[in-house]
């Protein structure tokens, strides 16, 4: 089974769409490889740098509200799951992207305003996973540098934890059928 967790980066805006995540420039690639370089290059956030080393040690998105809105192309989950981004955690996620991104065998993760609150308030976070008990665990540090834990639960339905399990659809439809 795929490890799920690890460095965290934020994003701060609700309502990132699939256009920041890839552009649709790069939708002729022919390969997911190829899409690498382009990771959230239309993204505009104040002080976010697409190439910084804190973007390419990310394994988590930590953001909003409505992350993945926009077009229903998988080469936005695609272009994350190629820099070892294995999870977003939001308040919500548009509808085909969260299943896309299940589909990929990748968990979306969505918590209440609040907890997206207080991972915000967090510096140098990172993520641990506990998928029989359906907690995230976030390792960080205060505002003040002082260490800190902060765990919260998440709802997962049996189908998507089948294809977290599997790896993804194509995983699970080999098992399966």
């Amino acid at each position: 089974m795929k490890e799920f967790g690890g460095p965290a980066i934020f994003l701060d805006r609700n309502d990132i769409n699939t256009d920041e995540i890839i552009p649709a420039k790069y939708l002729t690639e022919i390969s997911r490889k190829a899409l690498k370089p382009f990771i959230l290059e239309d993204l505009k956030l104040t002080g976010f740098d697409p190439q910084s080393e804190e973007m390419r040690d990310a394994q988590v998105i930590i953001t909003r509200a409505n992350f993945g809105c926009g077009s229903s192309r998988e080469h936005a989950v695609w272009v994350l799951e190629v820099n070892d981004i294995n999870m977003v955690i939001g308040k919500s996620f548009a509808r085909i992207f969260r299943q896309n991104m299940f589909n990929c065998g990748m968990l979306a993760i969505e918590l209440p305003a609040e907890q997206i609150n207080t991972l915000f308030s967090m510096e140098h976070v990172v993520i641990t996973v506990d998928l029989n008990n359906k907690t995230i665990t976030a390792a960080g540090k205060t505002g003040q540098g002082e260490q800190t834990e902060r765990s919260f639960p998440f709802e997962l339905n049996p189908f998507d934890r089948e294809l977290i399990l599997a790896g993804g659809w194509l995983e699970y439809a080999d098992k399966k059928y």
